[in-house]
Order: structure tokens, then C-alpha cells, then sequence
């Protein structure tokens, strides 16, 4: 199979999860501004899972440009995936909906462990697949980022217990850290496109 028929199915499924996600916003009764007051942590919590999927969908999309051919574990790793991704405008509308209460806010930290795990997993399938030598083995490293990534909603998932603003700035902190580009697969494709 080639990538592109991969890019393509996982591109429509992340923008259905959005579609869902905004649809959880309900549009007020009220004519004034006070009206939008209890839309507020809706649409906070809509906003922070916007910015995930955005990273996903951005990384992914690099990460799939140094594939040359598709496996049976490629795919399988992709759809586990996307399986905890499409958990996210569940978990967003009832964290939006509680206002950000501790039970909630541990199982959206949970869904981020989760997909974090899966593309970690999905990185290495393709590495596999690849070969150690691969752009995207030189260009991943020893992956800091991800690794810190995968700690942080570790811990921020009993936080969300005790200190759950201390668990929900966690889950900002991680947003921020991959908010800028990651250049690392950019730079690993110029490289090997001037030999």
C-alpha cells in the first residue's frame, strides 16, 4: 500500500474527531455576553484538545513523509492510533462539562498517555520497517520530547486528584512543548534530499 492512501484515511479521521469535538458546543439560549459564561470550560477544554490534534495531525504528517512503504504493522500501529485520538471529544465534552473536575480531567490525561504510547509505537513501526539507518531513526534520536511527554501525563494523571489545575497545566506545558514545529524530521529530509 502506499502512503498516501494511509495520509489520506488518517487526515479524514482527525478531522472528524474535530467535527465531533466542536458539535459539543451548544449554543446558548441568551442574547448577551453572560449567556456564553457556562459554554466557557466547553469550549477551554475544546480548544486545548483542538491544539493536540493539531499537533498530531502535524507530526504525523511529517513522520509519514520519510515512509517509503506501508506494512501490515505500519497500518496496525496508525489505527491503534487513531483509536485513542477519536477518544478525545468524549473525553473533552466530559471534562468540559464537569469544569475540569478530577475525575474527568485524570481520564483525558489518560487518553493523552495513551496516544502518546501509540505514536511512540507507531514511530518505531516504521523505524522497524525502515531500517535503524532510516530518516526517521536520525531524525527521532533519543526523542527527549517524547519521552518527557509520556512522564508528564503520567504524573498529571493522579494529580488530577488532588491538584487538578496542577494537572491541567501539565497537559498546557506538553501542548506548548510540541506547539512549535518539530524540525527534527524537516532537517533529516533536507539531508537526505542534497545528497
Amino acid at each position: 500500500m502506499g502512503k498516501n492512501r494511509l495520509e489520506a484515511f488518517s487526515d479524514g479521521v482527525l478531522a472528524i474527531i474535530i467535527t465531533i469535538m466542536v458539535l459539543e458546543m451548544k449554543v446558548p439560549t441568551g442574547g448577551d455576553l453572560v449567556s456564553l459564561k457556562p459554554v466557557l470550560p466547553i469550549f477551554l477544554s475544546y480548544l486545548l484538545s483542538f491544539v493536540y490534534i493539531g499537533i498530531y495531525w502535524n507530526n504525523h504528517h511529517h513522520m509519514l513523509h520519510t515512509v517509503h512503504h506501508v506494512t501490515g504493522a505500519i497500518l496496525w500501529a496508525n489505527l491503534h492510533l487513531l483509536f485513542w485520538l477519536s477518544l478525545l471529544p468524549f473525553v473533552t465534552g466530559w471534562v468540559g462539562h464537569n469544569h475540569f473536575t478530577p475525575a474527568p480531567m485524570a481520564l483525558y490525561g489518560v487518553v493523552l498517555l495513551m496516544a502518546a504510547i501509540a505514536y511512540f509505537m507507531l514511530q518505531h513501526a516504521i523505524i522497524f520497517s525502515q531500517g535503524k539507518d532510516s530518516i526517521l531513526a536520525k531524525a527521532v534520536g533519543n526523542d527527549f520530547k517524547g519521552k518527557a511527554s509520556t512522564i508528564l501525563y503520567a504524573a498529571a494523571i493522579p494529580l488530577a486528584y488532588f491538584r487538578t489545575w496542577v494537572a491541567g497545566g501539565i497537559f498546557i506545558l506538553v501542548a506548548l512543548m510540541w506547539l512549535v514545529p518539530d524540525r527534527r524530521i524537516e532537517r533529516a529530509l533536507g539531508e537526505h534530499d542534497s545528497r
